[in-house]
């Protein structure tokens, strides 16, 4: 473990590696500017701040709301455009804080403050009847209604962070960019869909149910990982060497950050529902007795 720490500290210094199998890289960790992360990342900003000039000329304005979605946009940028991801496309333990943040920091905080309103408050009057049409369609409202629906949603996430961990498909992904981005971007929409589900949709028990499964469940996943005797992820296995660890030990490393790290912040997130929901029915406990004092 403590060679694990030494290396971790010691990541911004120079070395040789490669990603994708690209021959000839850089040896310093950079931004990443993938065309297919940035620019949506720059449309989604630039609609967004015009959607709060909009809706600010008519007099709505809900500051906290724009905070937590631009906490959640920094962290998309600092997930996907960030040094953090050229370290990523090197480092297990490194992809996998990639992954975290942007299943459990971006996709709740977007889920939070969701950005639909002033997103299309950014597009022309007959562009943004005709999208809120499509919105209320009965399809339409039905498909999201079944796919944020709890059990739903928290299947899909499941079904997704596994999959996308079985050792063939994750070092695929790793390879081609093309896989890369598909499995940013399924589990990004997959934790959409669940957030949605536990702060929208489901009931505060129900939601706290939920959490906790999700948290279970990436919780062994991590520890698999932590604790496999043997090499899981080969892929990345080169390129460790050149930052002081092995490719067992970038490999537990990454477990224990998807174990415990990102474990606290499903089990942070389920005590809070809890919470709620003990308060909560305390106080429909309490009514009937207030009704009967008068």
């Amino acid at each position: 473990m403590r060679k694990i720490t030494l290396a971790t500290i010691a990541l911004c210094a120079p070395r040789a590696a490669c990603a994708h199998g690209s021959a000839a890289d850089t040896a310093v960790p950079n931004w990443t500017f993938d065309p297919w992360i940035v620019l949506p990342l720059a449309v989604f900003g630039l609609m967004y701040g015009i959607g709060i000039l909009v809706l600010a000329r008519k007099g709505r304005r809900y500051m906290w709301r724009d905070v937590v979605c631009g906490a959640g946009w920094l962290a998309l940028a600092a997930a996907l455009v960030s040094p953090l991801h050229w370290l990523g496309e090197r480092l297990l333990s490194f992809h996998m804080i990639e992954h975290e943040i942007l299943m459990a920091v971006a996709a709740p905080l977007l889920t939070i403050a969701p950005p639909v309103g002033p997103l299309l408050w950014a597009l022309p009057r007959r562009m943004r009847l005709a999208i809120g049409q499509a919105m209320r369609h009965p399809l339409t409202t039905r498909l999201w209604t079944s796919l944020s629906a709890g059990r739903n949603a928290t299947l899909l996430h499941g079904v997704a962070i596994w999959a996308w961990h079985a050792p063939a498909l994750f070092d695929a992904a790793v390879e081609n960019a093309f896989l890369h981005r598909a499995q940013h971007l399924s589990f990004f929409l997959t934790a959409i869909l669940f957030w949605w589900s536990v702060f929208r949709r489901s009931e505060t028990g129900a939601a706290a149910w939920h959490v906790f499964v999700t948290m279970l469940h990436t919780s062994i996943l991590g520890a698999l990982m932590a604790l496999a005797p043997h090499l899981l992820y080969r892929q990345q296995s080169d390129a460790v060497a050149a930052w002081g660890l092995t490719p067992l030990e970038d490999q537990q490393l990454a477990g224990i950050i998807m174990w415990v790290p990102a474990g606290t912040i499903y089990a942070g997130a389920a005590l809070a529902l809890i919470a709620l929901w003990i308060r909560r029915a305390g106080q429909r406990r309490e009514q009937p007795d207030a009704l009967h004092m008068l």
